[in-house]
């Protein structure tokens, strides 16, 4: 069983965040930075994350979908609609180096989140949109989730190509790749205020950042103008590019360079294979893609997993196992490195959380809190913020700080 880390020597040390988001996407940011050191207060209304309520749990308010992407942070919360608790936001606000919020600027606005009155309290403050859109757009101020993003993308209608029709693929990858690119932002505006001593405003929209994912190889012929070509990377625009089946299970293999190829061709036992024309330059299999990846699939077809495994990795050919989500569980790389960390929550019992793959020598990422519970840090944080203990009582006398604060 793995502890929790009691040390704080990530590289973000010392940087408060707020984070103001629900859903996937923010949440995922802000868990990334909190990985790398950040203090993250999560700010939530009375009712908390809808996240909190999807999934299977133990508890009313901790659903698996909330666990999995709100680690290293603590929850205070702040009903924002009511005046009572400005003060108290205002002093978060003071407190804090970045902002991170996922709705949209309207509601933000109507809220008093805007960068202009966040900076009018904090001109260091950075803050982090993340939006569906960029606003001057002429999509601007429109709701995006995953589903539309991959939609408007393009992601969808790339399936096709193996499917036939669009299909979204099974992973809120919009979410976490915005996510990844919302945390990378922040850290890039935290390094500018430590030269400069700025703050700014960080947008990141949903269906750019994933519209620049998708075309770094599908813009293709179109990078240049006038074109060269039409769109779409066609090594892998094909339904012939997919996982072999052997004798009893699948795998990738991936015979990639000609010395990839020629290995194969030995390993199979048709060295005639390798002096074929339509294979035996790598821009020959790039040209023939159906013809090369069935020839693969015929000879994969031939034997078992196991035999291939070790054939395999004998001719060093690049190669996997096609796992199912439960065989990560008990993958043996995963295993010895320690990337699934099983840890006790006070109240949920034993948790199974993926460190954070990044490994840094010096300043190493950690889990140091466990996903926490509908507002259990209020009090903590408003002691903080130097609120004594009868003007705490007055706020949840109020109503403000969600239910079971009084």
């Amino acid at each position: 069983m793995s502890n929790i880390s009691n040390t704080n020597k990530g590289p973000l040390e010392g940087i408060r965040v707020l984070d103001m988001a629900t859903m996937i996407v923010g949440p995922f940011a802000a868990q990334s930075l909190g990985d790398m050191g950040a203090d993250v207060i999560k700010v939530e209304p009375p009712e908390g994350d809808l996240m909190r309520r999807i999934g299977p749990r133990h508890s009313p308010d901790m659903g698996a979908f909330y666990l999995g992407s709100n680690r290293n942070k603590r929850s205070i919360v702040l009903d924002l609609k009511k005046p009572e608790t400005q003060p108290a936001f205002e002093r978060l606000i003071r407190s804090s180096d970045v902002v991170l919020y996922s709705i949209r600027t309207d509601a933000a606005e109507r809220l008093g989140l805007s960068y202009k009155r966040l900076s009018s309290i904090n001109p260091k403050i950075i803050l982090c949109h993340v939006k569906g859109y960029a606003d001057e757009g002429t999509y601007g101020g429109k709701p995006a989730y995953d589903d539309v993003a991959q939609a408007v993308s393009g992601l969808a209608m790339m399936q096709s190509v193996v499917t036939g029709d669009p299909r979204y693929v099974p992973s809120i990858i919009g979410d976490k790749v915005t996510g990844m690119q919302a945390a990378y932002a922040v850290a890039l505006a935290i390094v500018h205020r430590l030269r400069t001593g700025e703050g700014q405003e960080v947008s990141v929209p949903m269906f750019e950042t994933m519209v620049q994912f998708n075309m770094t190889e599908h813009l293709w012929g179109e990078i240049f103008v006038p074109p060269l070509g039409t769109t779409g990377y066609p090594p892998i625009s094909t339904a012939s590019r997919r996982p072999f089946k052997t004798t009893d299970g699948w795998l990738c293999v991936l015979p990639y360079t000609d010395q990839h190829w020629k290995r194969f061709c030995e390993v199979v036992g048709d060295p005639a294979l390798t002096a074929d024309p339509r294979y035996s330059t790598h821009a020959a299999r790039q040209k023939d893609q159906p013809g090369f990846w069935n020839e693969v699939a015929n000879q994969v077809a031939r034997k078992s997993s196991a035999e291939w495994t070790r054939l395999l990795t004998e001719a060093d050919v690049p190669f996997a196992p096609v796992n199912s989500f439960d065989d990560l569980l008990t993958d043996p790389h995963l295993e010895s490195i320690g990337f699934w960390q099983k840890i006790e929550h006070p109240t949920e019992g034993t948790l199974r959380m993926a460190t954070n793959c990044t490994t840094m020598s010096a300043s190493p990422t950690s889990i140091r809190r466990l996903p926490p519970r509908l507002g259990e840090h209020s009090h903590e944080i408003l002691q903080e913020l130097g609120f004594d203990e009868a003007a705490i009582a007055a706020l949840a006398k109020q109503g403000v700080l969600g239910p079971g604060s009084a």
